[in-house]
């Protein structure tokens, strides 16, 4: 039997307070399993690792402009009158700035006021990638940016989608970016005893989420970006609709730096939260991309957060972390993963967790260790994604299979 962690009250005071609904039409990706969503989906669901071990300090920058082109493209949406331009934001954020460049022009400076580049301000920036999109688009809706750590990208998402569903805006070009591998930030994650350290020969076994042998995280850079839109205005143009977005859930740690609650209480608010302002039940959810980056605390407690908020249903729920197969690209995590769950819904798969071959945790949660599994219900495909990040700062989307 289960022993709850957090008491929540389950009546539904918080549902969906507008009629709007929100539909994913476009996605774009970037990321260490390919370039492309069909590219790095297919990887994923035959169980292969993006990961590969560090050889040279230098890295090639993977910029959101590729994932926004692809996601346009997909959406079939790049607006030429003004009044669609109005009507479209964008809501793109970065979970850190590049260290190398700050250290790089603060060395130049000791040079000579003219070594500094007056476009330093501009790339360090966080929502620069943001004004970047607006501009080359031309695009005059929201222009918003985020910065939550490694909840970044999923809090993108959700303040898009309640952007359209509270009538300021038709559609959002949302997501996250990240680029800072770099020695230094190596460094200063190993320092934070964060990073695996035990698998450096062979790094497609380091990321391990829920495995007993887990030893921290792996480093990651990519992009993806969603084109989310307001429903009418997908069906008028006939777009093609992944999936919907039902709900987005927020909450706070309120206890560490770096660690999460030990009774998982910002988990369990953030998820709450979600379900509650899809206003729907947890028994219909049966599916939870988690955010398991593969430390030996983290992962533990979420499992055991999702347990306690799932109650008698966890024997009916598969949860899985994706991140064994690309790593964690921080402020990049959440929505990477949130195209992974869309997929999911839309395919009908639920992507492996690679590298899992021991739970360490006991519980009647279901799982898909190394391989895919179909997706099996006898109602509509629900999901919920989970994106936590240093401070405390908690995210969780809940989506759903399209229904007219």
């Amino acid at each position: 039997m289960f022993t709850p962690l957090v008491i929540i009250n389950r009546r539904l005071t918080t549902a969906a307070r507008c009629k709007r609904r929100v539909v994913v039409t476009g996605m774009g990706i970037v990321c260490p399993l390919g370039i492309g969503v069909q590219n790095a989906w297919q990887a994923l669901i035959n169980s292969k690792s993006g990961i590969t071990k560090l050889t040279n300090p230098e890295y090639d920058k993977l910029p959101c402009k590729v994932a926004t082109e692809e996601a346009l493209n997909d959406a079939n949406w790049k607006p030429n009158n003004e009044t669609d331009k109005r009507d479209t934001g964008v809501a793109v954020g970065i979970g850190m700035i590049d260290l190398i460049d700050v250290c790089t022009t603060y060395e130049a400076l000791k040079k000579g006021y003219n070594k500094v580049s007056p476009y330093f301000v501009p790339r360090i920036l966080t929502n620069m990638a943001a004004g970047q999109i607006s501009i080359k688009y031309g695009l005059r809706g929201p222009n918003h940016s985020v910065s939550t750590a490694c909840a970044t990208g999923a809090h993108a998402i959700g303040d898009a989608f309640r952007f359209i569903r509270g009538g300021e805006t038709s559609v959002m070009i949302c997501g996250g970016a990240e680029a800072c591998i770099s020695p230094l930030a190596i460094a200063a994650f190993c320092r934070l005893r964060a990073l695996s350290t035990n698998k450096n020969d062979f790094p497609y076994e380091a990321s391990r989420p829920f495995d007993k042998d887990r030893d921290g995280f792996v480093m990651g850079e990519g992009a993806a970006i969603l084109v989310l839109e307001e429903l009418n205005h997908a069906l008028e143009r006939n777009a093609n609709i992944y999936a919907e977005v039902l709900g987005y859930g927020l909450s706070g740690d309120a206890t560490h730096l770096t660690a999460p609650s030990e009774d998982g209480t910002g988990a369990i608010l953030a998820m709450d939260r979600a379900v509650k302002d899809a206003g729907i039940e947890t028994v219909e959810i049966t599916f939870i991309n988690a955010h398991a980056t593969s430390t030996p605390l983290g992962d533990g407690i979420e499992l055991k957060a999702i347990e306690s908020f799932m109650g008698q249903h966890s024997k009916n729920v598969t949860v899985s972390s994706t991140k064994g197969a690309h790593g964690h690209l921080l402020g990049a995590a959440g929505n990477l993963e949130a195209v992974f769950t869309i997929l999911a819904i839309k395919e009908s798969v639920i992507p492996p967790t690679l590298n899992l071959h021991n739970l360490d945790t006991e519980t009647s949660l279901n799982f898909a260790p190394n391989i895919k599994k179909n997706w099996n219900t006898t109602s509509r495909r629900v999901a919920l994604k989970n994106a936590f990040g240093f401070g405390g700062t908690n995210a969780c989307l809940c989506f759903a299979q399209y229904n007219e």
